[in-house]
């Protein structure tokens, strides 16, 4: 079998030779590196060796219009790993092939950024189980054709990390994994052109640490510690865990905050060209080793940055990329009744190349924060300040009118900047009408919480269920008790999920049965031929600002989406009926998603 993963490396090792040289002009660290990806080839599994094979002859299984997926926190699901473990009848009654839990390494308590301050990226944290109730939920997922995806937080470590530790107790060996500073004058410089990204709750960019009497690297948190891979030996430690998480059967790794692993003085340290180098590297050490494997980017960036992190057909980076633009566009064009800045962004997408895979969704873990095309903004003659505030305001249900019940996320007086938190239900209005006990109005949440679903399904790549959405999970709203919690509004939409109400799934009438029956249609709309991986998507012009027109094509086959994103009826006037295969004019009902 060794041989398997001699030529798979042959294909590879020239590129990967050369790559890694540029980068570290090292070769003791490439044997090491090399040397690292043979022992995990060997300590795999035959189970997740036969996987290897039958992808190999597959590539295209993540692309499929089965893929349905869902992301879930371990503790608020179930409790724990086995405990999840108990609930897979539930996942495998949605059909789901694909699981995000959120991450369950080991992790600093109470604070640790929702499990994105990482104490060792080889063990499950405690409070969660252990590597072995890990390799066993795999295992079963595996038998369910479920795919599992985990986070690797390649660009911090807490400062709690065995590294850190080892740092702060003055080890200069593991200082270097860091980026560490005697005094100001570098971090003073890379402050010039290194924007903050919580300007508020962790203002600066660097940490005085008194145990080393260094100033740390803190892109995001004072305990997370930026990584530093000018180290080599910071590269290989890392894929030595992606390889062991991949042994333990995890099938799909999200890599948090891509863009922002390398640093550079003079720079955004956002989006360098040694960010792709490092992808496309960890791209051939998994097809070298676990082909079964593949990577998803969270990249939070405008289109025109995405399509370098897919890399290209002949030497690819991420399989598949967050569709964040999209989501935050949906839920703008659903308060403004205006697809206009959403077609704009779809139209942007579709032009990426074939390759270019995403990742959909309405709602997830974090916030939604209001990144909208300016540019487009301007040119439709459309104030951004003044539309962001708009959007904020709405979804806090602070806007006269507004059916929303939600809060805000990192709020600026000064810059007027906010970002948005609440689950999908609540913002849809569910919460409102159900505290109104106004009828009506639930039934236009309901519609307005599957017009999004419906979108969501259509596009180019696959959908992404936030758990408790499919039951229309409420606000949780007792996070304000709990004082490790009180501080972060995103626990708003952070609850545990009720089992009660998912009981109600399956009596009909209820608002579970509604949304539940109408994600099971998508489900069975995605099984059509037009959701083949080279199907085409495409937006359609539209005379009517608050429809949406989506055009699939695979090949003699289509599939036309007409989408109402207003509570008023709608009239479309169709510019090619023969083409669609419509009538001249379409007549659409209230947030009504209309598919033929």
């Amino acid at each position: 079998m060794t041989d398997v993963f001699s030529a798979r490396l042959s294909r590879h090792e020239d590129e990967l030779d050369w790559l890694f040289m540029e980068l570290y002009n090292d070769r003791w660290w490439l044997n090491a590196l090399k040397h690292t990806m043979g022992q995990a080839y060997e300590e795999r599994s035959k189970e997740l060796k036969r996987l290897d094979s039958a992808r190999e002859a597959d590539p295209d299984w993540y692309r499929r219009g089965n893929m349905f997926g869902m992301t879930m926190y371990t503790d608020l699901f179930a409790g724990d790993l086995k405990a999840l473990a108990g609930k897979l009848s539930y996942l495998k009654e949605q059909k789901l092939t694909y699981l995000h839990l959120m991450p369950l390494l080991k992790m600093p308590h109470p604070h640790n950024d929702g499990g994105y301050a990482v104490e060792s990226f080889e063990e499950v944290d405690p409070a969660l189980g252990t590597n072995e109730d890990l390799a066993a939920l795999t295992a079963k997922l595996r038998k369910a054709g479920i795919s599992l995806c985990l986070d690797v937080v390649m660009n911090h470590t807490a400062d709690t990390h065995e590294w850190a530790m080892r740092a702060k107790a003055g080890d200069s060996t593991y200082q270097a994994y860091y980026h560490c500073f005697e005094d100001r004058t570098i971090p003073d410089q890379y402050e010039r052109t290194m924007p903050q990204v919580f300007p508020n709750t962790a203002p600066g960019n660097f940490t005085w640490n008194e145990e080393m009497h260094q100033w740390v690297l803190t892109t995001f948190h004072p305990y997370q510690w930026d990584l530093n891979y000018r180290n080599p030996a910071v590269f290989v430690e890392m894929v030595k865990s992606i390889l062991h998480l991949a042994n333990l059967g995890v099938e799909v790794l999200r890599i948090d905050a891509v863009p922002y692993i390398w640093k550079e003085l003079g720079t955004s340290c956002r989006n360098l060209p040694q960010v792709h180098t490092i992808v496309r590297m960890l791209r051939m050490v998994l097809e070298c080793v676990c082909p079964a494997v593949i990577l998803k980017g969270e990249v939070v960036m405008a289109p025109r940055e995405l399509a370098a992190y897919y890399g290209t057909p002949e030497k690819p980076e991420c399989h598949m990329l967050y569709n964040v633009s999209v989501m935050v566009n949906l839920w703008s064009a659903l308060a403004s009744r205006d697809v206009r800045l959403l077609k704009a962004q779809l139209d942007a997408l579709n032009s990426l190349p074939e390759h270019c895979w995403f990742v959909n969704y309405l709602r997830c873990h974090d916030d939604i924060g209001w990144g909208l095309d300016e540019d487009e903004e301007h040119r439709l003659g459309i104030d951004p300040q003044l539309h962001k505030e708009y959007l904020y305001h709405f979804y806090e249900g602070k806007f006269p009118g507004s059916w929303a019940k939600g809060e805000l996320y990192n709020y600026d007086p000064a810059t007027g900047d906010a970002r948005s938190c609440g689950t999908a239900a609540s913002l849809c209005g569910v919460e409102k009408a159900l505290e109104e006990k106004d009828g009506q109005a639930l039934q236009l949440a309901l519609r307005r919480d599957l017009l999004l679903h419906s979108v969501m399904a259509f596009l180019k790549g696959f959908p992404m269920m936030n758990c408790g959405d499919e039951i229309g999970q409420l606000n949780g709203w007792d996070y304000k008790q709990d004082a490790a919690l009180a501080e972060d509004s995103r626990n708003l939409h952070r609850s545990k999920f009720d089992w009660t109400k998912a009981k109600r799934r399956s009596i009909p009438g209820t608002l579970q049965n509604t949304l539940w029956q109408g994600l099971a249609e998508l489900r069975q709309m995605r099984a059509d031929c037009c959701f083949a991986p080279d199907a085409s998507v495409t937006t359609w012009g539209a005379d009517n600002t608050a429809v949406l027109v989506l055009v699939r094509k695979c090949d003699e086959q289509t599939m036309v989406a007409l989408f109402n994103f207003s509570e008023q009826e709608q009239q479309f006037r169709v510019d090619s009926p023969f083409l669609l295969g419509l009538p001249d004019v379409v007549s659409l009902a209230p947030y009504e998603a209309k598919i033929v």
